[in-house]
Parts: structure tokens; sequence; C-alpha cells
């Protein structure tokens, strides 16, 4: 309050003297009258006056005025500073985020790659183990059906076998012969 105060006189003050040397300034001050001067005084003194009663009756609300519009626009500047600290975050996160695009893109190139490259090496190891199960199934069979055409062999040759026996027998032993050695292994056969 006391700075208004004093503001208010020193107004005061330099609106006199500013006044004063208009007045002077136009003239008047090297031949003038008292009368001038008391009229100049008077409007002086009105002048104050009429500052005072405006200041007596408004100072309050004109004072309030500039505070709350000093206030408010203090309130605006740190808004406007916390809305720029902001945007400047946001600027950054987003410049942050451009630069991680690249090395994102990177890295799911490279992991692309990678699950490329296990694709690649699962399918070729199931392509070998593929053909070893079948190599394998190959030899299996060959083995079986060489086994079958052993036996089938072995089965046809015992049988020319037994009949070439049974012709020299026949020849070679009489009747009485051929009955006693079937009854000798028959004997042999049932024992067993």
């Amino acid at each position: 309050m006391k700075k208004w105060r004093h503001g208010a006189i020193g107004a005061i003050i330099v609106g006199l003297l500013a006044a004063g040397s208009v007045y002077a300034a136009s003239g008047g001050g090297e031949s003038s009258s008292s009368a001038e001067w008391w009229d100049f005084f008077w409007r002086c003194l009105n002048l104050v006056i009429f500052l005072g009663l405006i200041w007596y009756f408004a100072g309050g609300k004109i004072r309030d005025f500039f505070a709350s519009r000093k206030q408010q626009i203090s309130q605006e500047i740190e808004n406007m500073e916390n809305r720029k600290a902001e945007a400047e975050k946001e600027l950054k996160d987003v410049e942050q985020r451009i630069a991680n695009l690249e090395s994102e893109r990177q890295e799911i190139l490279e992991q692309a790659k990678q699950q490329g490259e296990s694709i690649k090496q699962s399918i070729i190891e199931k392509a070998h183990s593929d053909a070893e199960r079948i190599r394998e199934q190959a030899q299996q069979r060959a083995s079986q059906e060489l086994e079958q055409e052993v036996s089938r062999l072995r089965a046809e040759m015992a049988e020319r076998i037994v009949d070439s026996a049974e012709k020299i027998i026949s020849e070679r032993l009489g009747a009485k012969e051929q009955e006693e050695l079937i009854d000798k292994y028959l004997t042999k056969v049932v024992l067993n």
C-alpha cells in the first residue's frame, strides 16, 4: 500500500513539473503575471484533487485489477512455461522413438533372419532324419527280402535234397531195408 502512495505522489510531482515546463515553454514564463501562475496552481490543485478522488474511490479496485492482472499474467506465463516444457519433453520422446525405430527395424530384421535360419536348419535336419529313416527302412526291407529269399532257396534245396536222397535210397536199399530204416527213425522221433 505504501508503494502505491509513493508512486501516486511521485506521479503527481512529475505531472506538476511537466505541466510547469510546458507552461514555461509556451512563452508564459517571461511575461507571466501572477494571475497566470495562480491559474496554473489552481489547475494543478484541481488535477491533484481529481486524481485523489479517483484514487480514493477507485484506487482499491484499480489496485485489485492490476494485482489480479499481474497474477493472471504470471499464471499464464507459468502455464506457458509448463506447456513449453511438456512440449519439449514430448518432442524429445518423439525424436527418441524415431531414433529407436531404426534400431527396432534392424532388430526385427535380425530376428526374422535368425528365425529364417533356424527354420531352414530344422527343415534340413528333418530332411536328413527322414532320409536316414527311409534308408534304414530300405535296408531292413532288403535284408528281410534277402532272408525270405534265402529261406525259400533253402526250402527248395531241402526238397530237392530229400527228393534226391529218396531216389538214391530207393535205388540202393531194398524194400525190407527201407522199412527198417523208417521204423528206426520213427522210433527216434517218437521217443524225442
